[in-house]
């Protein structure tokens, strides 16, 4: 039964793989330095290790924000963002997938009577803002530091052009493992209060049920990227921007260094013991900070170079993103607990009672109430 529910799960991740883990080699493949094929190959492997090694931190802030309580309600919250992201990968807008999930998880919120957590949504929405900014920061200080060392070193062209796409290859697997560290918990957050609870032996290693579930989220972006992932890297690639092969690897490292800061618990850790404020450990939009890196390169090069037009109508994807997913999963929800029966969040019926006896008493009755209450304490006196 919770693999059936959790198929909504890995067609998020699916859509997760087509659309946000295209921008990982998206600028490399757009520049023409590396294939699809090997950008799509080293992509799955490497988003699958971060996913199960350093896949828990930004979790649990997701977690905080809605705690999806049933086995249904998860699968409807999970199936909300998948069509979302779906729809928008095929108008070719490289979308936010966390925009999506923190959508469709208010939307559950909203639908069951639960409060949203405003610290968790404070904390993803700053990463909103900060993460495009600091993937320009990163790719504008970075492109102006490569430029004056490729200057000063008078590399031969050929053997420029070879260290390049070597060290595509290396970024983007490191990009990669960023992007599952830090965007499994799209995929498989609102499922973790129902992750399985025995251990699984591989052998080589030992995955709890936590880590079982970022193994098959993973997995599932995985195969998104191999087999939907071309068509916004052309997007991303080439449409805001022509990138040369030195922006390619520097729009790659900026946002490999962006999410790997959001999803590293270590880093945190240490920015606590030197006395500053820890590092939030939420998920970041690949595709925002991607973009924001190649408008920071646009920046240092010139903003004729940007393409505003195609900015624009990403822009105005990551808007509508939430709203869409909210309003999906709150009617899709009413759907499977009004037609199909299903329990979509723990004691939904109770809330829905007391909130309207709350608000449809009369006042004189509440009075009445009160004073037969006084008078039976009076009685027993």
């Amino acid at each position: 039964m919770l693999f059936l529910f959790l198929s909504s799960g890995l067609f998020l991740g699916w859509s997760l793989g087509a659309n946000d883990a295209a921008n990982v080699f998206g600028s490399a493949v757009g520049s023409r330095m590396i294939k699809f094929r090997t950008a799509a190959i080293i992509g799955s492997i490497f988003v699958i290790l971060g996913a199960v090694i350093q896949g828990g931190g930004a979790s649990h802030t997701l977690g905080k924000l809605g705690s999806v309580d049933a086995m249904a309600g998860a699968f409807t919250v999970a199936l909300a963002a998948a069509l979302t992201v779906y729809w928008m990968t095929k108008l070719r807008y490289p979308v936010s997938t966390s925009q999506a999930i923190v959508g469709a998880i208010i939307g559950w919120n909203f639908y069951s009577g639960n409060t949203t957590d405003p610290a968790s949504l404070n904390k993803i929405v700053a990463t909103w803002v900060s993460g495009p900014i600091l993937g320009a920061i990163f790719s504008a200080l970075l492109f102006m530091a490569l430029r004056k060392l490729i200057l000063k070193a008078r590399i031969h062209l050929i053997d420029l052009d070879n260290i390049i796409r070597i060290s595509l290859l290396v970024v983007g697997a490191f990009g990669a493992y960023s992007l599952g560290a830090n965007n499994i918990a799209n995929v498989v957050g609102v499922f973790l209060p129902l992750a399985p609870t025995t251990d699984l032996d591989l052998g080589i290693i030992v995955l709890n049920g936590t880590q079982q579930l970022f193994l098959l989220g993973s997995v599932a972006i995985a195969v998104g990227i191999i087999t939907y992932s071309k068509r916004v890297m052309e997007t991303v690639g080439s449409d805001i921007m022509v990138l040369s092969s030195e922006s390619a690897l520097v729009v790659v490292l900026s946002q490999a260094l962006v999410l790997f800061i959001f999803s590293s618990q270590s880093l945190s850790n240490f920015f606590q013991s030197i006395g500053l404020p820890p590092i939030p450990l939420v998920p970041v939009s690949s595709s925002q900070v991607i973009v924001g890196a190649i408008i920071g390169i646009g920046f240092v090069k010139g903003l004729n170079n940007i393409q505003f037009k195609v900015l624009g109508g990403i822009a105005s994807g990551w808007v509508v993103t939430p709203l869409i997913a909210g309003l999906i999963s709150f009617f899709s929800l009413f759907f499977m607990d009004n037609v199909f029966k299903l329990e979509v969040a723990k004691d939904i019926h109770n809330h829905k009672v007391m909130k309207n006896t709350n608000t449809q008493l009369p006042a004189d009755t509440i009075i009445y109430n009160s004073n037969r209450i006084k008078g039976s304490v009076l009685e027993e006196k």
